[in-house]
């Protein structure tokens, strides 16, 4: 009658589990999730998933991220840490630092920001987001 708790690598890699945020949706929070996650919409905060992040064409992110693996193919501003493959696709814009284990750029593709392939998790001393003065708290 019941199941037995599934492993977070059935989670992860489970089709039937994915979430969506579509286009027109805007989120201004941090969402963690164990499953693959699909963004066609637009993020201000933090997104934390242990399976695979796809943020679509019309995808927005401004915050930082940590995920299994990573397809992006829209518009990214902030950290990301890739645990696996970090694909950015010829329509990506990524503004900010990655650090991967393997990361594929198409041609097309803008990046500015600083990276770090392999083993180690190096910490990245400048902010991905600019900060202006009258943010600033002291």
């Amino acid at each position: 009658m019941f199941k037995s708790s599934s492993s977070k690598a059935e989670t992860v890699n489970s089709p039937d589990k994915l979430n969506r945020l579509v286009e027109g949706t805007a989120v201004k929070g941090d969402i963690k999730t164990d499953s693959n996650f699909r963004l066609d919409g637009e993020l201000k905060g933090t997104l934390n998933t242990l399976g695979k992040l796809v943020v679509g064409p019309s995808g927005r992110i401004e915050g930082e991220i940590v995920c299994g693996n990573a397809d992006i193919e829209g518009e990214v501003i902030g950290n990301i840490r890739v645990d696996g493959i970090l694909i950015l696709k010829s329509t990506a814009r990524f503004t900010g630092n990655i650090i991967a284990q393997k990361v594929g750029i198409e041609n097309g593709a803008e990046f500015n920001g600083n990276c770090h392939m392999g083993a180690g998790t190096p910490k990245f001393d400048t902010p991905a987001i600019p900060v202006s003065e009258n943010e600033l708290v002291y």
